[in-house]
């Protein structure tokens, strides 16, 4: 495959397991790919694959991100949460999207180098593009300048479409063992995306030109299903595993919603049941409400890689 390294990988051959969740409360998806990694790290779970998307739109910090990078109260008001990731880079607005994370140790083939490491799931990315009709490619040099917006630099731990950011990742490991997670964006607000984290008007309009979507790409609508399809191919082809679907343990489903508590920066009212006809809570049980302005503590541990 023109663009990955699968010979990094060391793993071919392995059975993983593959979690379907759909659309979860931005903490509680923060807190199950944390919760995973420490499983994974203890032995108590297998190599995973989860796939997932946003009950609402919401803005992700990186892990040591200052939460005024984001203008809270324009995410109150555009009904936007704000949730910190465990994984290091910079802020993500989360909405059309299918949102991947992959939790791997060396013992099932992540190379022990971290740049071999994005390399090799990025491929498994770029693999994923391609079956659905997207020549995408591993970004060859880092681009653009640093900023608030993840969206607004490329490093060789992203995909791209030509000169354009098509989906970013990031890293946090925790001895010999990798979380990667990413988003593959279907569609982008622009306009929100540049509001919410205070980009000016000429760093919004780089946004705008760095940047691809899959509609944009394909000049059609692709359902989650779909894009969700085309990486879990993509994986077991460059990865050489084989993918079983299974479902968060017991243990697993605990720790994460102690650790949703933590992985909540602000969390809107949930929406008038009369606004969508669903009443849809908008924060798992367990999800800590932050007023506006919290200043959020930032974390420490864990050995943070950025990639967004």
């Amino acid at each position: 495959m023109d663009g990955g390294d699968r010979g990094s990988w060391s793993g071919a051959g392995g059975r993983w397991r593959v979690i379907l969740h759909g659309a979860r409360p931005g903490a509680w998806n923060m807190a199950v790919d944390e919760a995973v990694l420490e499983a994974r790290a203890r032995d108590e779970a297998p190599a995973t694959l989860r796939l997932y998307w946003w009950e609402r739109p919401t803005v992700s910090l990186g892990r040591f991100q200052a939460a005024a990078d984001v203008d809270l109260e324009a995410c109150a008001r555009a009904g936007v949460d704000v949730v910190r990731r465990p994984t290091g880079g910079r802020a993500v607005l989360h909405d059309a999207e299918l949102t991947y994370s992959v939790v791997a140790s060396v013992a099932d083939g992540m190379p022990a180098a971290v740049a071999a490491g994005y390399r090799a799931l990025c491929g498994a990315l770029v693999a994923a593009y391609r079956r659905l009709g997207v020549a995408a490619a591993l970004t060859p040099r880092p681009r653009g300048r640093r900023s608030s917006a993840c969206y607004l630099q490329a490093t060789c731990a992203d995909v791209s479409l030509g000169d354009a950011k098509l989906c970013g990742s990031a890293q946090v490991r925790r001895g010999k063992v990798c979380l990667q997670h990413g988003s593959l964006v279907v569609a982008r607000d622009l306009a929100l995306e540049a509001r919410l984290l205070r980009l000016d008007e000429e760093a919004a309009g780089r946004l705008g030109r760095g940047t691809a979507t899959i509609r944009d790409a394909l000049g059609r609508d692709v359902s989650r299903e779909e894009v969700g399809r085309a990486l879990r191919g993509g994986m077991a082809q460059e990865l050489g595993v084989v993918l079983r679907e299974g479902a968060l343990s017991p243990a697993e489903e605990e720790r994460a919603a102690v650790l949703s508590r933590a992985a909540t920066v602000v969390s809107q009212p949930p929406p008038d049941a009369g606004a969508d006809g669903a009443g849809r809570p908008a924060t798992a049980p367990d999800d800590r409400v932050v007023p506006l302005g919290y200043n959020v503590k930032r974390p420490s541990g864990g050995h943070v890689r950025e990639g967004r």
